[in-house]
């Protein structure tokens, strides 16, 4: 398993729209085929920027859905709303402490 992080920066007056959007997608992507965990945060400072991660069981799995017609309706969608270009890595988890 591994970790995707996406970093995303909006125009201020179209987070609305990616939030509506988010609520509406969000579990059909945390249903996709091989992911394990979902989660949006929003920066503390920047309330243009946030984060989505999500758990994925391998690099098959998030390239299937990247292939997806889910992930090209919402990206095609999300990508109209941004300030900036994403970015994204994809990472190992070595260490977790709860």
């Amino acid at each position: 398993m591994f970790v995707r992080i996406v970093k995303m920066s909006f125009h201020e007056d179209r987070i609305p729209d990616f939030l509506k959007n988010f609520e509406a997608v969000k579990d059909k992507i945390r249903n996709a085929n091989g992911n394990r965990f979902l989660e949006l945060y929003q920066d503390k400072n920047d309330k243009c920027l946030f984060f989505t991660y999500s758990y994925w069981e391998t690099e098959a799995d998030l390239e299937n859905y990247r292939q997806s017609e889910l992930f090209n309706s919402v990206w095609n969608f999300t990508k109209t709303l941004f300030n900036a270009k994403p970015e994204a890595w994809s990472v190992d988890k070595l260490v977790s402490l709860e």
